[in-house]
C-alpha cells in the first residue's frame, strides 16, 4: 500500500502558443481547470497503476474542494484522511507553451495545518510500504512525516520540489530524493552527476526526455527513457508520474535500476496529453511500453 501526504491542488490551465514577455499580453487558444497539486498527482499516478493508494492533505470548504475530493474519489485514491479547512483550496496557475510549462502556486489549505495534526495519520503510515512526500505542505509537516515513517520501517520517497533547503537530517530519513536537474542544482549546488555520487541509491535526478540518473555505489547509472519517441503535449504530470510510478514499483519490490526503468515508462507516456493526471498511464499501458523494447 501506497500513502502520499502532500499538496492538493486546482490547476487553473492557460494555453498559448508561447509564454508572453514582461508586460506583453497574449490571446490564449484554450482555458481548462483540471484536478492537480503534486501530491493528489503523485497518488492518482500510484492508484492508475493499480496499487491502493490512500491522500493525507487539505482542501478548502469551496467548490473546488468538493471536486478535488470527488476527484480522488473517481480515480480510486482513498481521501478518508483528506481534510477540508476553512479558508480556499490550493491553486496553481499554469501556462502551457511550445511543449513546456510555467507554473505559479497560491498553497491555500495546504499550508493550514494545525500544531501536532499530523499524529493522527500514524496508524496508515506504519500500514503502508512507501510513503511520498513533497514541498508544497510545510516543511516542519514533511519532517514530521518522514520521521514518522522512519521510525516504523516505512519506505520515504522525498519529492524534493518545488525546491528550497532541506535540512541534513531529512535529506537522511529519506530512502529516496528525485528532484529534477534544476532542483537538484538548487538543492545541493551540482550537476546531476556529481551530486548522485554523494548519495548513492539514494538521489535519483530525472532528466526529462534523457531519462534519469543515479550512483549505485560504484558508478554512474543512466537510465534512458524508454520506448518510442513521443510528441511532448503538456509535460505538466511527467515529474509527478514517475514519482507515483516509482512508488508503486518500490512497493512491489523491483530493484532500483526496475524501478526507474518503469517509473520512465510511466513519464513518457503522461505528456502525450493535457492535463497532469489525464495523461497518467495504466499499468497496463507501462508493460506495453517496455515490453515493446523486449
Amino acid at each position: 500500500m501506497i500513502t502520499v501526504a502532500g499538496s492538493i491542488n486546482m490547476d487553473l490551465v492557460v494555453t498559448t502558443d508561447r509564454t508572453p514577455n514582461k508586460g506583453e499580453t497574449l490571446l490564449g487558444r484554450d482555458f481548462q481547470t483540471n484536478p492537480g497539486g503534486k501530491g493528489a498527482n503523485q497518488a492518482v499516478a500510484a492508484a492508475r497503476l493499480g496499487n491502493m493508494t490512500n491522500m493525507i492533505g487539505h482542501v478548502g470548504k469551496d467548490a473546488f474542494g468538493v471536486s478535488l475530493i470527488e476527484n480522488l474519489t473517481q480515480q480510486n485514491v482513498g481521501t478518508e484522511y483528506v481534510k477540508a479547512k476553512d479558508g480556499s483550496s490550493g491553486i496553481a496557475t499554469i501556462t502551457v507553451a511550445e511543449g513546456d510549462n510555467s507554473i505559479i502556486v497560491i498553497p491555500g489549505a495546504n499550508f493550514l495545518w494545525e500544531s501536532e495534526e499530523w499524529e493522527q495519520y500514524a496508524s496508515i503510515i506504519q500500514k503502508s510500504d512507501v510513503l511520498v512526500l513533497q514541498l508544497e505542505i510545510p516543511l516542519n509537516v514533511v519532517e514530521a512525516f518522514a520521521d514518522m515513517a522512519n521510525k516504523v520501517g516505512t519506505t520515504i520517497i522525498l519529492n524534493p520540489a518545488p525546491a528550497q533547503a532541506l535540512p541534513a537530517g531529512l535529506i537522511t530519513l529519506a530512502d529516496y530524493l528525485t528532484p529534477n536537474e534544476t532542483e537538484c542544482k538548487e538543492l545541493f549546488g551540482m550537476k546531476a552527476e556529481e551530486a548522485v555520487a554523494q548519495f548513492p541509491n539514494k538521489l535519483i535526478v530525472t532528466e526529462g526526455e534523457k531519462g534519469a540518473v543515479y550512483h549505485d555505489g560504484t558508478s554512474l547509472v543512466r537510465i534512458p527513457v524508454p520506448g518510442f519517441p513521443v510528441k511532448a503535449v503538456d509535460t505538466t504530470g511527467a515529474g509527478d508520474t514517475f514519482n507515483g510510478a516509482l512508488a508503486s514499483a518500490i512497493a512491489e519490490g523491483l530493484t532500483l535500476r526496475k524501478a526507474v526503468s518503469f517509473a520512465n515508462a510511466a513519464a513518457s507516456l503522461s505528456v502525450q496529453h493535457h492535463g497532469a493526471q489525464k495523461g497518467m498511464p495504466s499499468r497496463e499501458a507501462v508493460l506495453q511500453r517496455l515490453g515493446e523494447l523486449e
